[in-house]
């Protein structure tokens, strides 16, 4: 994550990349049953793929690179989208939209009742020496006579689906296809998340008043100033700086002298 300063704000925001996509399959009611618009993004060798999915992505296999990742997307009515056509970010995504981001949330293994489901435990005293982080009971006795489905108890934690929705995009860069959320994401570093758009009215922001300067750039302005100041100096005040330059020198002998006089004066009175 990092952050982004507007004005007097800080936002922290999640920098993502996002596509390029291409375009590999488009179903229809008559064929399929449904209409939807299948995307590819990321890239890898062609060679590794299996002989029915280098035939089905055989349009948009270049130079021996297929989509590594492949999403299904319904859509209500007929698209204009054909097989191989290129959607990046700016062709969907502008500043102040608001998106909902699914992802795959961090794995944590096997988890007791305590981290996973917030349990207190039990007393950490009187003598309950092994009780600080247990359960406690799960069920009744004969009736019901058994463990109700869904009883919180220690399991596997994380790896799950989770959806984020109301993300505001504060900034989106076309060049680079990265966009910044405001907030975090789910996943890990690096992990694979799909995008939606649901709205507008987010965190809208101007490039003007996100962009600032850089140290080595104003370094580099106060360079060319202090050039400018010297060039713009005439030849008889540079003599002039010169010539007194001359008599500051003469004076500090003098100067110097004078101080090694005192010194020895007290050297003598001591």
């Amino acid at each position: 994550m990092g952050a982004v300063y507007v004005k007097d704000r800080r936002f922290p925001v999640t920098w993502i990349k996002v596509g390029p996509c291409v375009v590999t399959n488009v179903k229809n009611i008559e064929k399929d049953g449904y209409i939807a618009v299948q995307l590819g993004a990321g890239s890898k060798k062609s060679k590794s793929l299996t002989k029915p999915l280098q035939n089905h992505l055989k349009n948009v296999i270049k130079d021996k690179e297929a989509p590594r990742y492949l999403k299904e997307i319904r859509v209500e009515s007929d698209t204009e989208l054909k097989v191989g056509d290129l959607i990046k970010v700016g062709d969907v995504l502008k500043s102040g939209d608001v998106v909902a981001i699914t992802g795959i949330s961090k794995g944590k293994g096997f988890a007791g009742v305590v981290k996973r489901w917030g349990f207190h435990g039990g007393p950490k005293t009187h003598g309950q020496s092994d009780r600080e982080r247990a359960p406690g009971s799960i069920g009744q006795r004969t009736t019901p006579g058994r463990v109700y489905k869904g009883k919180k108890m220690g399991g596997r934690m994380g790896s799950d689906q989770v959806t984020l929705k109301n993300l505001s995009v504060i900034d989106v860069d076309e060049k680079e296809n990265t966009i910044a959320v405001v907030g975090a994401v789910p996943g890990i570093f690096g992990g694979l998340l799909f995008i939606k758009k649901i709205g507008e009215g987010g965190v809208k922001v101007e490039k003007s008043e996100v962009e600032t300067k850089s140290s080595a750039d104003n370094k580099e302005e106060i360079k060319e100033a202090e050039s400018q100041e010297l060039t713009s100096e005439t030849p008889k005040e540079a003599a002039e700086s010169g010539v007194n330059s001359n008599e500051e020198k003469k004076e500090n002998p003098q100067v110097q002298v004078a101080a090694g006089e005192q010194k020895e004066k007290v050297e003598d009175k001591k």
